[in-house]
């Protein structure tokens, strides 16, 4: 694998390192194994379909665009109560 220069604020830096070393890694692995374990916005959607049809098939749950957005909005409202960032 070819290695890449990311520039980045010190600071964040010097946080993720610190970040690596408490589990016990390099900052160059720490952030390969980051890339690998995320989602890109394309797999996230991707995922998210796939559960909805799970769902659908399961139970009829088949929220409608709107009935979802109004669920979204209600989910964020109570993380935002509990003090989720």
């Amino acid at each position: 694998m070819s290695d890449a220069n990311v520039r980045i604020p010190a600071e964040a830096r010097d946080r993720l390192a610190e970040i690596a070393a408490g589990e016990g890694m390099s900052l160059r692995a720490y952030l390969a194994r980051l890339a690998e374990t995320l989602l890109t916005p394309a797999e996230r959607a991707e995922r998210a379909e796939k559960a909805r049809t799970v769902l659908r098939e399961w139970n009829g749950y088949d929220p409608s665009e709107r009935e979802q957005t109004a669920l979204d909005s209600e989910l964020d409202r109570r993380m935002a109560e509990a003090g989720a960032p």
